[in-house]
C-alpha cells in the first residue's frame, strides 16, 4: 500500500502537466510552413513578424479579354479587407491596386507576386509576395515577404459576362490569413 507521501509525489507530475497546459492555452502556436506547397514557402533565413486574418471583399468587372476582344470575362479589380490579429483586434487594412498592406500605425508595403498555388474549389489561390521597402516606420518596416494562406471564397463570380454587361461590377466576400515575414537576425 502506498504511503501518503508516495501518493502526493505521484500526483505532482500530473498536476504540473495540467498547470503547464493551462498556462499555454492562450499562447499562439508558432507558425509552420510544413504542409504548404513549395511555391508559396518563404525562403530559409526568415522569421514570422506578424500573422493576421484578412476579411473583406474582392471586386470583379466584366471586361473584354485582352487577347480576344470579342470574348468577355470577370476581371480582378481589387481587394478591400480589414486585417485583424489572431485575437480579433483590427491591426490594419489591405487594399489595391496596387496590393497594399497598411498597418494601423500608418506604415505600409506593396509587393510583387512571386508565386501562387491552388487552394481548392471556390477559393482564391494561395500566394507568395516579395515586399517592396516599407513606406513609413512601424509594423511594416523590414517586411520582406507576405503569404496569403487559408483562403476562403474570393473567386470571380459564376455569372454570365458578355458584351451587354461590359463595365458591370460584382463584389465577392473572402477571407485569408496574411503572414508577414522579416529576415532572421
Amino acid at each position: 500500500m502506498p504511503t501518503r507521501f508516495a501518493l502526493r509525489t505521484a500526483a505532482l507530475p500530473a498536476m504540473a502537466c495540467a498547470a503547464l497546459l493551462a498556462a499555454c492555452a492562450g499562447m499562439p502556436v508558432p507558425f509552420s510552413q510544413d504542409g504548404l506547397p513549395d511555391a508559396v514557402r518563404v525562403p530559409a533565413g526568415h522569421r514570422v513578424a506578424m500573422e493576421t486574418v484578412g476579411s473583406g471583399e474582392i471586386t470583379y468587372e466584366c471586361k473584354a479579354k485582352a487577347n480576344a476582344p470579342a470574348e468577355f470575362e470577370w476581371a480582378f479589380v481589387g481587394p478591400q479587407a480589414a486585417l485583424k490579429s489572431r485575437m480579433g483586434t483590427t491591426v490594419g487594412k489591405y487594399y489595391g491596386p496596387p496590393a497594399t498592406w497598411e498597418s494601423a500605425d500608418g506604415s505600409k508595403i506593396t509587393g510583387a507576386q512571386l508565386a501562387v498555388a491552388p487552394a481548392g474549389a471556390g477559393n482564391i489561390a494561395l500566394q507568395l509576395v516579395k515586399a517592396n521597402p516599407a513606406m513609413g516606420s512601424g509594423a511594416m518596416s523590414g517586411i520582406s515577404h507576405v503569404q496569403r494562406l487559408a483562403t476562403r471564397g474570393g473567386v470571380a463570380p459564376n455569372l454570365p459576362c458578355g458584351g451587354g454587361m461590359a463595365g458591370q461590377r460584382q463584389v465577392v466576400a473572402y477571407q485569408a490569413d496574411y503572414v508577414f515575414w522579416k529576415p532572421a537576425m
